[in-house]
C-alpha cells in the first residue's frame, strides 16, 4: 500500500491532512521556508544569553521557583532537569496514532519561529515519526493548563534517549531505539525544555482523534436511522425542505437533505402512504434537529481544534522582530476543552437516539415488526438483550458526558490557580465513540432485520446498498445464536469509516464549504 506523502507548512494544517495522520503512516516534511524563522528565533535567545539578561524560561526556575536565576553554566542541566522532573505520567499508554499527532503538532508549532528552539529539535521529532518511533506516553496526569506538561515531558524524555517508545508495536528502550536507527540522543539547550513540555499538543491530539471518530459515529448513524425509518414503515414528511428552512439551523437542513436522499424511491414508504399513523416517535421524526445539532457541535469543534493545532501555545514566546521573549498563557488549554466537552455531548446524542431506535424496533406495538425482531418469539429471544447492552452503553456515555471544562484544582503552590482540565477531556472521546459505535452497529443489525420482514418490498437503492453492506458482516437472524461476534463485527463496520466513505455523496461533510 503506498504512504501518502505531505508537506507541511507550519500554520496552514488542513483537517484532512491531521485525519490522514492519525489514520495511518504518512510521509511528510516541512516546507523549508520555516528554516529562516526558526533560526531567527534561536538567534534571539542566544542573543539574550549573551548580553547577560534575565529572561523567564530561558535562564530561570520555573512556576513558582521563576524567580530563581540560573547560572549559564547550568542552563542545559537546567533543561534536563526539567524533563525529568515533569515525566510523572501514569496509566495506559496513549496509542499511536495519538502519539504521531502530537509529534507531528508539536514539530509544526516550534517550526513557526516563536519558541526560540534549534531547527536540531524539530529534525529530532521529525526523525522519530520517519522511522514510526512513538514514545511511550501515559495519558493520565496533565490537567491542561501550563501545557500537557507531564505527557509531553514523556515525549521529549524519548527524544534523549531515556525512557521507552514504541516501534512496530514493540516496546523498547529509547536508547536502543535511537542507537538502532542511526539517530543521535537530543542534548537540550535554553528554553528548548520547556518549549517541548509547554503546550497544548496532547490534549488537542487526544480531541482530534474524538472528532474523527465523531465524524464516522455521525455518518453511520445517519444511515442506520434512516434504515430503521423504512424497516418501521415510518414516514419521510417530517424531512419536508420546507419545515427545516422554516427554522433555519444549518446541521439540522444539510441533515433533512440526507435523510430524503436516502430515503428517496423506497417501495416500502410508498406502501403506507395512506395510512391511518399520524406521528412517528420523536427518534425517527426529530432526527435532523437531533443529529443536526450534534453536527453543528461537530463542524465548531472541527474549527476550534484545526486552529489550536496549527497553534504555538508553549510559553514564552519568542518576536524576533523586536528581540523581545513575553510570558502569557497561550498553554491554557480552555479551547480544547470546551471543544472536547461539546464533542463528549454529541457522541452521547448520537449514541442516545440510536439506542431509542433499537428500542422502538424491537416493540411490536410500536414498529409492527416481529417481537424482539425474530421468528418465534419467546423460544427465541432475538434483540431483547442486544438492546439492553445498547442501553447499558449509552448510559455510561451520560456518566462519561459531564463536562470536564467545569472543574479545576489549583496546581504548583497556586500559581497555577486555574486549569482547563482539557486532557482527560479529550481522553475520553474514544471510549465513549466506542461505546456509541457498539450501539450504531446493534442498530444497523436490528434494521437490516427488520427491512427483511418488510420483503418482497425493498427499501431505496441506497438502504438495499446499506442492507448488503450489512449482510456481508452478519448473516440474517433466523433463531437465537451466539451473537457476540455479530455485534463486533458491525462496530468494526462503523469504526472503519467504510460506511461514511461509501456513502459520502448523501452525508453532509464535517467542515463546511
Amino acid at each position: 500500500m503506498e504512504i501518502p506523502s505531505l508537506t507541511i507548512i507550519p500554520g496552514h494544517m488542513e483537517l484532512d491532512e491531521l485525519r490522514l495522520i492519525y489514520e495511518g503512516r504518512v510521509d511528510f516534511n516541512l516546507d523549508p521556508s520555516c528554516r529562516e524563522n526558526v533560526a531567527a528565533g534561536a538567534a534571539t535567545v542566544q542573543d539574550i544569553l549573551d548580553r547577560k539578561k534575565t529572561v523567564y524560561g530561558i535562564n530561570t526556575g520555573f512556576g513558582r521557583l521563576a524567580q530563581q536565576v540560573i547560572p549559564e553554566d547550568r542552563l542545559t542541566e537546567l533543561q534536563k532537569n526539567l524533563v525529568l522532573s515533569h515525566a510523572t505520567g501514569v496509566g495506559p499508554l496513549l496509542n499511536d496514532n495519538v502519539v504521531r499527532l502530537i509529534l507531528t503538532m508539536k514539530a509544526a508549532s516550534l517550526a513557526r519561529g516563536f519558541s526560540g528552539v534549534r531547527m536540531e529539535v524539530i529534525e529530532a521529532l521529525l526523525a522519530f515519526l520517519a522511522h514510526d518511533v512513538y514514545p511511550c506516553i501515559p495519558g493520565k496526569g496533565s490537567v491542561g493548563a501550563s501545557g500537557d506538561l507531564a505527557p509531553l515531558a514523556h515525549m521529549t524524555a524519548a527524544l534523549m534517549g531515556i525512557g521507552d517508545v514504541r516501534v512496530e508495536g514493540a516496546q523498547m528502550s529509547a536508547a536502543t531505539a535511537i542507537t538502532e536507527f542511526g539517530l543521535e540522543p537530543l542534548t537540550l539547550g535554553p528554553k528548548e525544555g520547556l518549549a517541548l513540555l509547554n503546550g497544548t499538543q496532547v490534549s488537542t491530539a487526544l480531541a482530534l482523534a474524538g472528532l474523527f471518530e465523531a465524524e464516522k459515529l455521525l455518518g453511520a448513524a445517519t444511515l442506520a436511522g434512516s434504515l430503521s425509518l423504512d424497516a418501521a414503515k415510518g414516514t419521510d414528511a417530517p424531512f419536508d425542505t420546507r419545515i427545516h428552512a422554516a427554522r433555519g439551523q444549518i446541521g439540522q437542513m444539510e441533515m433533512a437533505a440526507s435523510y430524503r436522499a436516502l430515503i428517496e424511491g423506497s417501495e416500502i414508504r410508498k406502501s403506507h402512504e395512506d395510512c391511518e399513523k399520524v406521528q412517528d416517535p420523536y427518534c425517527l421524526r426529530c432526527q435532523p434537529q437531533v443529529m443536526g445539532a450534534c453536527l453543528d457541535q461537530i463542524r465548531h469543534s472541527a474549527n476550534v481544534l484545526l486552529i489550536e493545532a496549527n497553534s504555538v501555545s508553549d510559553n514564552p514566546l519568542v518576536f524576533t522582530d523586536t528581540g523581545e521573549v513575553i510570558s502569557g498563557g497561550n498553554f491554557h488549554a480552555e479551547p480544547v476543552a470546551l471543544a472536547a466537552d461539546n464533542l463528549a455531548l454529541a457522541i452521547a446524542e448520537i449514541g442516545s437516539m440510536s439506542e431509542r431506535r433499537i428500542a422502538m424496533l424491537i416493540d411490536t406495538s410500536i414498529s409492527g415488526l416481529p417481537s424482539f425482531l425474530v421468528n418465534d418469539p419467546g423460544v427465541n429471544s432475538g434483540f431483547m438483550i442486544a438492546h439492553v447492552t445498547a442501553a447499558a452503553l449509552a448510559s455510561e456515555n451520560k456518566q462519561q458526558s459531564h463536562p470536564a471544562s467545569v472543574d479545576s484544582l489549583p496546581t504548583s503552590a497556586n500559581q497555577e490557580d486555574h486549569v482547563s482540565m482539557a486532557t482527560h477531556g479529550a481522553r475520553r472521546l474514544l471510549r465513549m465513540a466506542e461505546n456509541t459505535a457498539s450501539i450504531v452497529g446493534i442498530e444497523l443489525l436490528a434494521a437490516a432485520q427488520g427491512v427483511e420482514f418488510r420483503h418482497p418490498l425493498q427499501s431505496s437503492a441506497p438502504l438495499e446498498r446499506l442492507h448488503a453492506e450489512i449482510r456481508k458482516i452478519a448473516p440474517a437472524y433466523e433463531q437465537d445464536r451466539f451473537f457476540a461476534p455479530d455485534l463486533e463485527a458491525a462496530k468494526t463496520l462503523v469504526t472503519s469509516g467504510h460506511l461514511n466513505r461509501l456513502f459520502a455523496d448523501a452525508l453532509p461533510a464535517t467542515l463546511m464549504e
